[in-house]
């Protein structure tokens, strides 16, 4: 038993790294991350710019029920696909989450497709 040996791995290489590549990949994430803010704030919803992580979460207008019914308006204008935050539990119900992990020139794609509808 113990920790799968690719992850142990993994770990190791990481702590050999420099502060210089974990100062790039940050920089890359802050990038996707305004551009992120900028899809939410298309989308009228509430969010803090004080979250960390691989995920954003926004607070949906009140004008809809719950986030599944804005995340199938905008795939169903838009053909972008947000997650609904109630597919985590009933404490998301309200909210949609957005990943960090798309590649920037994806995220621009969606918001210039949101801006057509």
């Amino acid at each position: 038993s113990g920790m799968f040996l690719p992850v142990q791995l993994a770990a190791a290489k990481a702590l050999s790294l420099t502060k210089g590549w974990y100062d790039e990949v940050n920089a890359v994430y802050k990038e996707r991350r305004k551009k992120v803010y900028e899809l939410l704030q298309l989308l009228n919803c509430d969010f803090s710019s004080e979250q960390v992580g691989m995920f954003v979460w926004a607070k949906i207008p009140a004008t809809y029920k719950d986030g599944y019914l804005l995340s199938d308006e905008v795939l169903n204008n838009s053909n972008v696909f947000i997650t609904p935050g109630g597919i985590f539990g009933s404490a998301g119900k309200k909210y949609i989450r957005i990943s960090l992990c798309t590649p920037i020139k994806k995220i621009e794609e969606a918001i210039k497709r949101i801006k057509k509808n």
